[in-house]
C-alpha cells in the first residue's frame, strides 16, 4: 500500500521538472539554464543531467547543451497509445476536408495538452500544432470543450461563461487566446468515463462557417470515441 503521506523524493521530483523544463523550451538548453529554472546550483543541476542522460532521457548535444533524449520516445510509445493510433486516420480525413490543421488535446492535470496533431495536405498557410504544446486547461477552445462535456455545475471552478457557451452550442470557440490572431474551434471526445479530450482545428482565417467546422470536427471525434471506448 502506498502512503500518501510519506514526504515525496526532492530528487525525482527535480529530475522530472528537468524534463519538463527541456520539453517547455524547445531547443537545447544549457546547464546554467537548468539550474535556473530548477532554482538549484550548477553542480546539482549537473548530476541529475548525468543520470537522466544516462538512461537516455536526454541527450547532451556537442555543445554542452542538453534536449529531450531518443527515451522518452520508447515511454511515449505506451501513453495514450489508442489514442494517438486510431485518432490519425480520422484527423487526417478532416484536415483534409477542412482545409485547416486538426488535433487531439487531452487533459494532463488541469492542462490542455496537444496528443497528436495532422496538417493538411492540400492547403497553404496553414497554422502548426505542435504535438507536446500545452496551457491552462480554462485557456483555449480545446480545454474549453473538455469542460463542457463534464458535469460540473455553474460556479464550479473552470465552469465560466465559456465553458456554459460551449454546453450551449456543442463546441468552443477561442480567438487569440493561446496564440495572437489564432483562432481554434474545438468539440469534446465522447467516451465512457470523464471527459478528458478535445478535437480541434486552428487557424487565422476561414470562409467556412463556425457552425460547419464544429459538424465535421464532431464527426471525427465520435468515430474517434467509438474506437477508443
Amino acid at each position: 500500500m502506498v502512503d500518501s503521506k510519506a514526504p515525496a523524493s526532492q530528487t525525482l521530483s527535480r529530475g522530472i521538472r528537468v524534463l519538463e523544463v527541456l520539453a517547455a523550451a524547445h531547443r537545447p538548453l544549457s546547464i546554467e539554464e537548468i539550474a535556473g529554472e530548477l532554482g538549484v546550483h550548477r553542480s546539482i543541476a549537473y548530476r541529475m543531467l548525468r543520470t537522466l542522460e544516462s538512461h537516455r532521457l536526454i541527450s547532451r548535444q556537442a555543445t554542452g547543451r542538453y534536449s529531450p533524449g531518443a527515451g522518452l520516445v520508447v515511454l511515449a510509445q505506451s501513453v495514450e497509445r489508442d489514442l494517438h493510433t486510431v485518432s490519425l486516420p480520422e484527423l487526417a480525413s478532416a484536415a483534409e476536408d477542412l482545409g485547416m490543421t486538426t488535433f487531439v488535446a487531452i487533459d494532463d492535470e488541469q492542462e490542455c495538452v496537444t496528443l497528436v496533431s495532422v496538417e493538411p495536405r492540400h492547403a497553404s498557410g496553414t497554422v502548426m500544432q505542435r504535438p507536446g504544446t500545452r496551457h491552462a486547461l480554462t485557456q483555449g477552445a480545446p480545454g474549453v470543450a473538455i469542460l463542457s462535456a463534464r458535469d460540473e455545475p455553474v460556479g464550479a471552478p473552470g465552469a465560466g461563461p465559456a465553458v456554459e457557451e460551449a454546453r450551449r452550442l456543442g463546441y468552443a470557440l477561442s480567438r487569440g487566446e493561446v496564440i495572437p490572431g489564432v483562432a481554434s474551434v474545438a468539440v469534446p471526445m465522447p467516451t465512457s468515463g470523464p471527459a478528458r479530450a478535445a478535437v480541434a482545428v486552428v487557424y487565422v482565417t476561414s470562409e467556412r462557417p463556425v457552425e460547419e467546422i464544429a459538424r465535421r470536427l464532431t464527426a471525427a471525434a465520435r468515430a474517434i470515441g467509438e474506437l477508443v471506448g
